[in-house]
Formats: structure tokens, sequence, C-alpha cells
């Protein structure tokens, strides 16, 4: 079994040192990736329509993940009766691509940069937002050029459907990446979850998303067919990128967020179709965007995010262990 942290001399609790994502090894050089799992920051937040901040995301959920950082001999589940993210599991933190004020296409460009270092090296991206539209450039790094894993459906829960085209000259704002993702000659499909109430996009948009291969269920949907009825309608054996809008959970425990929506899911329900649905994918990539930490003076929202994402990345390399084809 391997050993813990706190055998190496330090107690290192999670308000000392600094806060990369879980307290792993910072990696300035984007060429000298070497790992299983790599976490970029987005700090982007120009594509947002209402209440800015979430490029103060990647610090708070950064900040919060050291909270789930006691030892390194993983975390034990008795439900399941597992150990994740043992020590074997090789995380770093890659720091934050730059980002130029007013400027989309550079601040973009220099997100997809990232990306694709991550995907050169072999390891798994994980990106934290920002707002969504940082979704866009890491779609585009999964060209082909960079990624040679083929086609991928994307898993996206949020509260809204982000499908717009265009709109008064905008093309890559956080209302777009959606719609931008399908035009992908590489992406197979979408599967929307959690869109729900009074929506970004007109119904127009939602009868192109269906029309372009989305399929799109709600909250009270989802709620009627079961986590393992969502899970069971991504198209089988496909690898799946996973995209977390931070707005799917109901503002009562995610109040964190540039545009709340009422009525979201909560927290097990969220993490049931994550667990169900790494344990019947290849996950190819992960992006959680939208958390604007100074909304929520509590800090639960950055938290949140911190325990989803770990516990996702937990999932997928406990399910690769045992069904080595998901590892690819």
């Amino acid at each position: 079994m391997a050993g813990h942290g706190y055998e190496g001399g330090r107690l290192d609790l999670p308000f000392v040192g600094i806060s990369t994502f879980g307290k792993r090894p910072y990696i300035a050089d984007w060429q000298a990736i070497d790992a299983e799992v790599a976490v970029l920051g987005a700090p982007f937040d120009a594509g947002t329509q209402w209440r800015a901040g979430a490029r103060f995301g990647p610090r708070g959920v950064r900040e919060a993940s050291t909270l789930f950082s006691f030892g390194h001999a993983g975390a034990y589940d008795h439900e399941d009766d597992a150990t994740y993210l043992p020590a074997d599991v090789r995380i770093v933190d890659i720091g934050d691509a730059d980002i130029v004020h007013t400027d989309t296409d550079q601040s973009h460009a220099n997100i997809e940069a990232g990306v694709r270092a991550i995907l050169r090296a072999g390891a798994l991206p994980v990106v934290i937002g920002g707002d969504h539209s940082v979704n866009i450039p890491c779609i585009r790094a999964f060209d082909g050029a960079d990624y040679k894993g083929g086609a991928f459906h994307i898993l996206q829960i949020d509260a809204h459907l982000d499908f717009v085209d265009e709109r008064h000259g905008v093309r890559h704002g956080h209302g777009n990446p959606m719609r931008r993702a399908a035009e992908q000659p590489y992406v197979s499909g979408l599967t929307q979850v959690g869109i729900r109430n009074v929506s970004s996009t007109a119904r127009e948009g939602y009868v192109q998303a269906r029309a372009m291969g989305s399929q799109i269920i709600s909250v009270r949907q989802a709620r009627q067919m079961g986590t393992q009825g969502v899970a069971n309608t991504l198209p089988k054996g496909a690898d799946v990128y996973i995209t977390i809008d931070i707005d799917a959970f109901c503002p009562s425990i995610a109040p964190g967020t540039g545009t709340p929506s009422h009525g979201g899911f909560l927290y097990y329900e969220v993490l049931e179709l994550l667990q169900q649905v790494a344990q019947q994918h290849r996950i190819v990539g992960i992006d959680l965007v939208e958390v604007a930490p100074d909304y929520d003076p509590t800090g639960s929202t950055s938290i949140l995010a911190a325990q989803v994402l770990l516990n996702l990345l937990g999932f997928i390399f406990h399910a690769r262990a045992s069904t080595p084809e998901l590892a690819g």
C-alpha cells in the first residue's frame, strides 16, 4: 500500500504552501509535461453576457482543492470500497494560459496552445475556466494535429444550451461554445444535460442543436430517467469529452457563478452521472467553467468545483485500472 505524505517529515496542511491544483507539482515548461493528468487554468471571462468574475475561477478552484490534499495515498471511499487517486496517478499543474485583456482571439489561442501541449504529452487535459467560451479553444486543440484519438462525443452538464451561432457579430462568447463544437468534424454528437427554464438560446437554437446531433435533457427529465438512464443515452463505446458549467448545479449550493439558474442539480446527481460515464467510456478531456468566487463569500462553489473534478479524476483512473481499454 502506498505511504501517506505525512511520513515525509511535513504535515503540509492545506493552508500551507503554494495553491496548485490538489497541491500537485507545478510544471512551468509546457514542453516537459510528464504526467497522466495536466491541469491548465483558463482565466478568461470576456465572453460573459452578464456578471463577470470567472477570471478568478482557476485561482479559487485551485485554492479550494487544497482541502482535499491530505497525504498522498489517495482517498478511500467506504461506500465503493475503493481508493481513488493513489500516488501512482501522476497529476501536474501547468499554470495558466496567458490572457490578453480585450483580445478574445489571442487569449483563446493561448488556451489552445496549452491544451495542445498537454495532448502532445499524452496526458488528460483538465481545464479550469474562465467562462464557457474557453471550451472553444479546448475543442479546437483536438483537431488531429496533436491528438490522434479520433472522433469523440461531448457530454455537457449545464443550465444553458450555449448553442448560439452568431449574435451581433459575436461567435466566440460563452453562449456559443456548443455550436462551435458541433461544427467540428471530429465531434460526433452532444448530450446536453441540465438545460432548463428561460435559456440564453432561442427556440431556433434548440431546433438547430437537435438537427446537428444534440440530445437535450433537462434536470426534471434527468431525474425521471435516473442516472443510469442518462448515462445510457451516450453512444455506446464512444470516447467522451466532458464540459461542466458550475451553473448546472442549483445556486443554493453553487451561488458563485455569473449566470445562476434555479432548479439545478444537487451534488450526488452529477457525481453519480460522472461515475457512470467514467465506467462506460474513455474520457479524453475535461473542462469546468463559470466559477466566479466573488459571488460566494462562503467559498462553497469553489469547493464544490474542486471536489467534483477530483472525484471525476478518481473515477476515470479507477476505471482505467480495472478496464484497460478505457485508457486508450
